[in-house]
């Protein structure tokens, strides 16, 4: 029997009410009620009891009506916002309050904003859900789970649709891949309690966090994006796979293409939300140098300033050096001692001394500042050392790890000053070997303050103040450094960018940076320093556990990742054997001979050097592969580098007769030096892209002759070789083709033509946009550009009396293949 409640009719047998029309005000109140939600058409239909297609019909029309007078904003797919909070309250006034307007419709505001679309290029990033296996039920009704089956770990952002949690303990098992819109809005860095899921993606385990346990930073850079009274923020960061809600009350000011920091006051549990957040620091109108560079400051957490009471500590340390402080330390100052430094370095950290031994012997001596005699442990200058743990190099400044009054004055080993140092002494032969070896304080007075092109010209001319001391030097370095590569060291290195700048940090050239004699004979007798500091303290204690120490560690690269870069190396004719431990660096080092010159050499040396592991701080004595040192620690450079202060600390300990200190604490500080070591490398690389894309507006419509330095799915990165600036060409721009990205292979592939481009192969290139706002460069292949687009250039230049423009040339559709994934930016290599 079929009753009401259990028939299988037809709907439009039953006999049923009428449903009441849904009013646009209705709508509207939906979204005024619930000012910082995204919207979908589900939400609305739940919330208005949506029944039947008439009145799913009468939504859509409001919606559209709303969007059309500026009331709400699209934002992707069906996926609404409220836009203009006074137009709204305009428009919900009482019927009798309004002027004109049909009945069940609102008498609305205009639209007071050029619409973000207009303005930016795209409407805001907006979080959405992923169903998860919910699909049959809203968001806002899915029960909670107990969090059973739960990994705590901290999130590490990959892309802005997923990211990894890396397990806590080394043994923590593999990381667990988590889509972004199952992160609960936590951010990189945070600590989360996971829940696995069943199954995986790609042999990885998946799971969803269930509570962020621990906030890191809650604070977001970006571009502020303001419609009627409210703010949105868009990160600069890209991995950011949200937008921050700014009510008005806490715009504090802010206008619309301000760059600025949010700090987010409240995260939402509602995936359906944003997050709310204030304007903590306005940088000024995004695209200017200040507001970029500061920005990147604020984007890395990296300080503005110093706190007044560190300020205040440091300018009360005293410049005398009292009398039994000198008679506590080994005396110098009659010996010639100089300092050899960049042109425009003000902090002096190191310097050497040289005098001949009646035995024909040279004593040779680093001397490294004392530092750690003004910072002492326990005080303001100390614990701020400690957070920063190394300064930071921008473009067009310095972010130092210790105030000026130290970095600058007290510590910098200024010509013509007593100067209070700790000093490494070699005895030395012509030919570099080694003899004997002092550790100890002393006290220096520098002769000479040398630029390296000071120094270089002594070098190469055999004339000036100092020639033969330098000179001397500078053979003994050349030998030292034969016997470091006969043992075994690397000798690929990364190219370092450097910017002029004018007076307002816009750049006026891009080069770089040629290391010559005089930077590879510093560079020498620090890495002498390093080394004998390591071997001494290492050597102290002759069965386990050993002395604690800092090292500088490198271990070798993993047999996989060789034979990947072999394989690679192959597709340009090189063969590699990498599979005998012993004979990796000679491989190496061969292969870096080979390639100078060469269109790949860049790109082959910086693979190479991303197929080693990264170079950590650590109290485990595991030594250093690409210097191909058996104990290698940070010893020369304290007042840039705080793993240089414990190290300083460590060695005086022990020299005094002290027991061992515990690992424990030293390792954990190795860890903060480490992950601040990495946040100021990608600071500095910001930077870098920044002045790089700033340097090419100018460069818009010219073309340039690169070489390809990456691959990815939608396209692939080029990077000029007169000026190392890297930009895109999309494949999407290709014309006549669809290319795919064929990963194994390194190479992308055509499919209708099997035009193959690769990793390292020579492209020309017109340069088509640099946006300064996502610090991305566009290119365009000049041989793929339309017929009609060549034929007018080259009938424009026939008329100014020119030939075919520069770089016009016919493609060979039959190239070399390969390629492979997007490649590092360049910068210093850190030791």
């Amino acid at each position: 029997m079929n009753t009401p409640e259990n028939s299988k009719a037809p709907r439009a047998k039953r006999e049923k009410p009428e449903p009441a029309a849904i009013t646009q005000d209705q709508v509207l109140r939906v979204f005024a009620d619930n000012p910082t939600k995204v919207m979908a058409y589900r939400q609305l239909s739940r919330r208005l009891g949506v029944t039947t297609k008439g009145q799913r019909e009468e939504i859509f029309a409001h919606i559209k009506v709303l969007r059309k007078n500026g009331l709400i904003t699209l934002l992707q797919n069906d996926e609404y916002r409220l836009a203009d909070t006074d137009a709204v309250a305009a428009a919900l006034m009482p019927s009798s309050a309004k002027k004109g307007g049909k009945k069940g419709e609102s008498a609305v505001a205009p639209p007071r904003n050029l619409s973000v679309q207009a303005q930016f290029g795209q409407d805001p990033i907006v979080h959405r859900r992923r169903s998860a296996g919910f699909d049959h039920v809203d968001s806002d009704d899915r029960p909670e789970r107990a969090p059973s089956n739960t990994i705590i770990g901290t999130v590490d952002l990959a892309t802005p649709s997923f990211a990894f949690v890396v397990p806590e303990g080394v043994d923590g098992g593999d990381d667990i891949r988590v889509f972004t819109d199952q992160l609960k809005f936590a951010l990189q860095g945070d600590v989360v309690r996971v829940r696995l899921r069943s199954g995986s993606r790609d042999g990885r385990p998946m799971g969803d966090v269930v509570e962020v346990l621990k906030r890191v930073r809650p604070e977001i850079v970006g571009q502020l994006q303001v419609q009627g009274t409210l703010g949105f923020v868009k990160a600069d960061n890209r991995k950011v796979y949200f937008d921050v809600f700014v009510p008005p009350h806490l715009l504090h000011d802010a206008r619309t293409g301000d760059k600025v920091l949010v700090r987010i006051n409240e995260f939402p549990t509602d995936n359906h939300r944003q997050p709310v957040g204030e304007v903590v620091r306005n940088f000024g109108q995004a695209g200017g140098n200040e507001a970029e560079i500061n920005a990147i400051m604020a984007e890395f957490g990296l300080p503005f300033e110093f706190p007044s009471e560190v300020e205040e500590e440091s300018e009360g340390i005293s410049e005398v050096i009292e009398q039994d402080e000198i008679a506590r330390r080994r005396d110098f100052r009659n010996i010639t001692t100089f300092t050899i430094d960049p042109a425009d370095a003000k902090d002096f950290d190191d310097a050497l001394s040289i005098r001949q031994l009646e035995n024909g012997h040279w004593e040779v001596g680093v001397h490294i500042a004392d530092v750690t005699h003004y910072v002492r442990p326990g005080t303001e200058l100390e614990r701020e050392g400690k957070h920063r743990a190394t300064s930071v190099y921008l473009v067009d400044r310095v972010i130092p790890m210790l105030p000026e009054r130290l970095s600058n004055g007290l510590c910098s080993l200024r010509p013509n000053e007593d100067k209070l140092t700790f000093s490494a002494v070699f005895e030395l032969d012509e030919n570099g070997k080694l003899y004997e070896s002092w550790f100890g304080k002393t006290i220096i007075h520098s002769d000479r303050r040398f630029s390296y092109e000071e120094a270089q010209e002594r070098i190469e001319s055999k004339e000036g103040d100092y020639a033969v001391e330098i000179n001397v030097l500078n053979d003994m370095a050349h030998k030292i450094c034969a016997q470091r590569f006969k043992q075994g060291a690397i000798t690929f290195e990364t190219q370092e960018v450097k910017f002029r700048l004018d007076e307002n940090g816009k750049p006026l050239g891009v080069y770089v940076k040629e290391r010559k004699d005089a930077h590879k004979m510093i560079e020498e007798f620090m890495l002498l320093a390093n080394r004998k500091v390591a071997e001494f303290v290492f050597n102290l204690k002759k069965t386990k556990p050993r002395f604690t120490m800092v090292y500088r560690v490198h271990e070798a690269p993993e047999p996989e990742r060789l034979q990947t870069f072999a394989l690679f190396a192959q597709k340009f004719g090189y063969k590699l054997k990498l599979d005998n431990p012993k004979k990796i660096s000679t491989e190496l080092n061969n292969l870096s001979s080979e390639v100078v010159g060469k269109p790949e050499q860049n790109v082959l040396q910086g693979l190479a050097i991303r197929t080693m592991a990264k170079a950590i701080y650590t109290t485990e004595p595991l030594g250093h592969f690409g210097l191909a040192f058996a104990h290698y620690s940070h010893f020369t450079s304290p007042i840039r580098r705080y793993p240089d202060m414990m190290a300083h600390r460590l060695l005086e300990h022990y020299l005094e007769g002290g027991k061992n200190v515990p690992a424990e604490p030293v390792e954990e500080e190795c860890k903060h030096s480490s992950a601040r070591e990495k946040l100021a490398a990608n600071a500095e690389r910001a930077s870098i892209k920044f002045k790089q894309v700033e340097f090419m507006v100018d460069e818009i419509g010219n073309v340039f002759k690169g070489v390809v330095s990456g691959l990815t799915e939608r396209g692939m990165y080029i990077e000029i070789e007169e000026n190392k600036c890297e930009g895109m060409v999309r494949l999407s721009d290709i014309p006549g083709d669809e290319f795919e990205l064929d990963k194994d292979n390194y190479r992308i592939v055509g499919r209708r033509t099997k035009r193959i481009i690769q990793f390292g192969d020579v492209m020309e290139v017109v340069v088509k946009s640099a946006n300064l706002l996502d610090r991305t460069i566009d290119f365009e292949l000049v041989d793929d550009r339309p017929d009609y687009v060549k034929k007018r250039e080259a009938d424009e230049r026939k008329n100014r009396g020119g030939g075919a423009p520069r770089g016009y040339r016919d493609y060979d559709k039959g190239g070399k293949g390969g390629g492979m994934a997007k490649g590092a930016h360049k910068g210093n290599k850190r030791r």
